[in-house]
């Protein structure tokens, strides 16, 4: 057996580099197979921290509703009646019945006047606050019998429209939105077309808003045509197009240009291919031309 295990200088050299590399590719697995662990672990620490900020910016989120404080329902605006949960027509009967100069003095006249639901008028009611006196009275007389209070119902203005063309300044000042300075521009538009003959004209009035464009269809109509003097839109020069106020002298130039290049002018579909024409107008245009 000592013959097996006889080495020579040379071999003891090559046995104990051979354990040594081998001690060496242990420790490199070993710090191979360790290091994805230690990362998931810190991974996982991360999203752990992460998890808990975005669980406690949702739980700050959910807390950060309306918060209601103690208010006296008379003075409801449309914005909180809105963030309290009431309808529109809800929110309207009560600042109807403010404008006759009552009160509502307690729960159940809140919902006699409004109509709320039972569920809203549980939610609501513990934050009403009364004056006072309200309540001294209130707990003076809380033994007499409940008075009867009569459903307020609002009452429905008839609309009677009226002719635009004979409307007076005073008429077209009964609309909401519509002074002193819009009724004299609309009559001065009127005549300057010598009459409407579209209630879409109410939109080149300067100064008139959506609201008011649509308050004025509820009210006025074309009622009386008005006798229009036509103009021959194959023969009428720059300067007597212009007499028309929507065109002006680069449209009327190019009406010009158009007609002697194409032939004339046909039909309203012409006219949306001359450049820069008001093509969303050109019902009405064409109404004023003769072709």
């Amino acid at each position: 057996m000592k013959e097996y295990f006889s080495f020579n200088k040379g071999q003891r050299i090559g046995l104990v580099a051979l354990v040594g590399l081998i001690l060496v590719v242990q420790f490199v697995n070993f710090l191979i197979n360790r290091t994805p662990e230690e990362k998931i672990q810190k991974d996982e620490q991360q999203w752990l921290v992460m998890q808990t900020k975005i669980d406690s910016l949702k739980n700050t989120k959910e807390d950060s509703g309306y918060k209601i404080y103690p208010f006296n329902p008379n003075f409801i605006t449309d914005f909180k009646g809105y963030k309290l949960g009431m309808s529109v027509e809800e929110i309207d009967r009560l600042l109807a019945y403010r404008k006759t100069g009552r009160f509502v003095n307690s729960a159940e006249e809140f919902q006699l006047v409004t109509e709320v639901s039972d569920s809203l008028l549980a939610k609501i009611a513990p934050y009403f606050k009364f004056p006072d006196w309200v309540i001294q009275k209130r707990n003076k007389y809380q033994n007499y019998s409940k008075p009867e209070y009569k459903k307020y119902e609002k009452p429905i203005k008839k609309i009677v429209v009226q002719d635009i063309n004979t409307a007076t300044k005073a008429d077209l000042m009964k609309i909401f939105g519509v002074g002193d300075a819009i009724s004299e521009r609309i009559i001065k538009q009127r005549e300057i077309f010598g009459g409407f003959i579209s209630m879409e004209q109410m939109q080149d009035v300067w100064g008139l808003s959506p609201e008011v464009i649509y308050e004025m269809n509820k009210n006025f109509k074309i009622g009386t045509i008005p006798t229009i003097t036509k103009i021959d839109i194959n023969n009428a020069s720059t300067k007597e197009l212009m007499k028309l106020p929507y065109f002006r002298y680069p449209l009327a130039r190019e009406i010009v240009t158009y007609r002697s290049m194409n032939g004339g002018i046909n039909s309203a579909d012409d006219l949306t291919k001359i450049k820069g024409f008001p093509v969303e107008k050109v019902k009405i245009i064409a109404l004023y031309l003769d072709f």
